[in-house]
């Protein structure tokens, strides 16, 4: 199992908009709007390196309102 966190900056307005889509999407385990640099903040999992980055380009990132993501892969010291 693989997890990342991805950090996202919406349009102004929208991060309940983005937040409550992106709650929806299969692989999402939970969304937090926060205050500060970034607007939403959501927790990803997925089985492969390869299904978290098509979740995030190809789901997160389609999203209407975001304006920049970072994606922060979860690592086990």
């Amino acid at each position: 199992m693989v997890q990342a966190y991805i950090l996202i900056q919406t349009e102004v307005g929208k991060a309940r908009d983005v937040a409550a889509t992106i709650a929806e999407i299969s692989g999402v385990s939970k969304v937090d709007s926060v205050t500060g640099p970034y607007d939403v903040i959501v927790l990803t999992e997925a089985d492969t390196v390869d299904e978290l980055g098509s979740l995030v380009v190809s789901r997160v990132q389609n999203v209407p309102g975001i304006t920049r993501t970072l994606t922060c892969s979860v690592v086990h010291l």
